[in-house]
């Protein structure tokens, strides 16, 4: 399923550099966190995107986790 996310015209701007010729921005960001640690990545980009569902989000992240701590 599709989302939107907002981010600065900066960030876009340096992902546009980065990105492949026919890459399409999910490939990209495929890309870009292959490999990289889920809690790193997250660090990384706070503060470069706004989450139009982030207290949904929130809500899901702390689920799973409750449910790996079982």
């Amino acid at each position: 399923m599709p989302k939107t996310i907002t981010i600065r015209e900066e960030v876009y701007e340096r992902l546009v550099r980065v990105k492949r010729e026919g890459e399409s921005f999910s490939k990209l960001f495929e890309r870009l966190l292959e490999g990289m640690d889920p809690l790193e990545t997250l660090t990384r980009l706070r503060g470069c995107v706004e989450l139009e569902e982030k207290e949904k989000m929130l809500s899901e992240i702390q689920s799973l986790r409750a449910e790996r701590r079982i």
